[in-house]
This record gives structure tokens, sequence and C-alpha cells, in this order.
């Protein structure tokens, strides 16, 4: 018997000087990057949260805290590849994943096929069954005003 888990992931940084955009895996030319621990890829912190609840494996908290060292900088795609695994572990495998990035600018649209090809290959899984969508918030709140990036995703697993 196939048993499914649904997962729902989210993430959201201030945008800063001085740092790289990361998105997706997709270093993208913008005047801003996002603030955080890591290279603070809010897709690929939305996507393995969104994995990790599905199995009940916690959160990216747990697993790479924002404390330690190690993660300073790190490339959220290698983590996500990290995640994979211990979704492995748990004798889960992805169906799919469903993921909308919150921004005012930059356009998203066009790093998109490249966001899913790197998240394709960190997960194992078929570019058929990753979705990135952008949208804005229609200057509305700390993202309308740029002041952010966010995203947000649904995972479904099957054991």
């Amino acid at each position: 018997m196939t048993t499914y888990r649904i997962g729902h992931g989210y993430d959201i940084h201030k945008l800063c000087m001085g740092r790289k955009l990361v998105l997706g895996g997709v270093e993208i030319a913008f005047e801003k990057g996002l603030d955080g621990h890591s290279d603070a890829d809010v897709i690929c912190h939305a996507v393995m949260d969104s994995l990790l609840g599905a199995a009940a494996l916690g959160d990216i908290g747990g697993h790479f805290p924002n404390n330690d060292i190690t993660y300073k900088n790190a490339d959220s795609l290698k983590l996500l590849t990290r995640v994979k695994e211990l979704i492995g572990e748990s004798r889960y495998s992805i169906g799919n994943i469903d993921i909308t990035v919150i921004a005012e600018a930059p356009m998203i649209a066009p790093h998109i096929p490249q966001m899913i090809s790197n998240l394709s290959r960190a997960l194992g899984i078929s570019a058929n069954d990753i979705s990135v969508k952008a949208t804005t918030n229609e200057t509305l709140g700390f993202i309308g005003r740029g002041e952010g990036i966010a995203a947000f995703c649904v995972a479904l697993l099957r054991k």
C-alpha cells in the first residue's frame, strides 16, 4: 500500500547590500542579495522545509542551525541534497514539488528553467515534477516595498 504525505514550506529573507542574490541555486545579477547565515536561498529553504515537514523530520533549523559555523555561507543546493538523503533514509520518495516565489524585483521568470534544472539535479527527480512560479506582492508590505523575497513550497512524498 502506498502512503502519501504532503508538506508545506515557507522562507523569507530581507534584501541587503553586499550579498549575492541566489534563488534556486541561480546567482541573479541584482544590486542586493538576501541576508542570512547560509546563502539565504529562500527557494531551497522553502523546499527543504516542505520535504522535512512531509516526512515529519523537523525543519531546516534543526538540521542546519544558523548558529553553527559549518553552515556559514553554505550552498543551499548542497543542503537540499542532504535533505533528499534524509527523505530517502526514511523510505520516502519525492512525488513533486510546487514553489511560488514572491518578489517585486528582480524578474524571476527568465531564471526559472535553470532553477528547475538545479533543483531536479539536487533532488534526483525529473524536472517535470518541479514547478516554479513567480509573482509580486503588488507593492504591498515588506516584499512590496522591495525589502525582501519570500518563497512557499508544497511537496508530495510517497512511501
